[in-house]
């Protein structure tokens, strides 16, 4: 089955995911056809995961950047599942209160993590509230 897709020009093409050939460690191909482009590639079952898991991701970013307005919210009320509005995808992991400051420890798209410690009452614009459960 193909999968339609477009370049920046306009240009139609399709993609096509397919079992890897049975010879040697199974493995999953990727085909992109198109007017200018012509290409094949491989890769493991855990990363066609990794790919599929990461495309859905920036998928529901995609969706969701368009529907919502930023929302400013003090950092004491973060929750995890939260996404920051920012020119970068930092969702947010986990929060603690210690007195009057609040550390966030955040996660990229790209799987890095790291903590900021903030005051209470900062104000942080989110992109997305988190979803229900915390994630």
């Amino acid at each position: 089955m193909g999968i339609g897709f477009q370049d920046t020009e306009g240009s139609g093409g399709t993609l096509e995911v397919v079992p890897a050939p049975a010879e040697g460690a199974p493995g999953v191909g990727i085909l992109v056809e198109g007017p200018s482009v012509r290409a094949a590639w491989s890769c493991s079952p855990a990363a066609a995961r990794e790919l599929a898991a990461a495309l859905l991701r920036a998928a529901a970013e995609a969706e969701s950047a368009g529907t919502a307005e930023p929302v400013t919210v003090q950092a004491r009320d973060l929750e995890p599942g939260d996404v920051r509005d920012a020119d970068r995808f930092m969702t947010v992991e986990a929060v603690r209160t210690d007195g009057e400051n609040v550390q966030v420890t955040w996660s990229s798209g790209g799987g890095r993590s790291w903590s900021q410690l903030y005051a209470g009452d900062a104000g942080i614009s989110l992109r997305r509230r988190g979803r229900p459960g915390g994630g």
